[in-house]
């Protein structure tokens, strides 16, 4: 089991403000798959890789509009940071450490 496996509380500093959330990660070799839950609800993780501790995911959301986001992460012991793109407005930062729930 990868190091990235498990539950992570993340902040997205988005044009709209920051957006906590939790993703939950199960890596299989170079598949990634998992959810990520907010306050719009919970969304499966499509599309995902794992190279080490290089990740990389998309997730379709609907609220606030349809849009999707295609997630950049790197794992570091117990953080994650990276980029996600916004479709057509741009894209944010986002950070998170492990989750000890």
């Amino acid at each position: 089991m990868s190091e990235a496996s498990g539950k992570w509380d993340i902040v997205t500093n988005t044009p709209m403000g920051q957006q906590k959330g939790v993703l939950s990660l199960e890596i299989n070799g170079a598949e990634l798959t998992g959810t990520l839950s907010g306050e719009q609800g919970s969304i499966e993780l499509a599309d995902g890789k794992a190279d080490g501790d290089n990740l990389s995911w998309s997730a379709q959301i609907q609220q606030p509009m349809p849009m999707k986001l295609d997630f950049s992460a790197t794992v570091e012991g117990d953080s994650i940071s990276g980029n996600v793109k916004l479709g057509m407005f741009g894209s944010a930062d986002f950070s998170g450490t492990r989750s000890s729930g």
